[in-house]
């Protein structure tokens, strides 16, 4: 199977029968990350993180009483 990278769009070859090819497939918004990529992204959250000024908001909707 292949899959772009949404990041930088380099196309990988990824098994068929593995778990992240069946999570793509049943979930079409999950989106494929490059190791590379993902590697990166991590470092730099940890980086964010150890600044202490990283707020991490819930994706919960909650409803504004006006």
């Amino acid at each position: 199977m292949n899959v772009q990278c949404a990041i930088c769009d380099k196309i990988e070859d990824i098994d068929v029968n593995s778990q992240l090819a069946k999570k793509l497939i049943n979930r079409r918004i999950s989106s494929y990350l490059c190791q590379p990529c993902y590697d990166r992204i991590t470092e730099r959250t940890q980086q964010r993180h150890g600044t202490g000024k990283f707020n991490l908001y819930s994706s919960t909707n909650k409803k504004c009483d006006k």
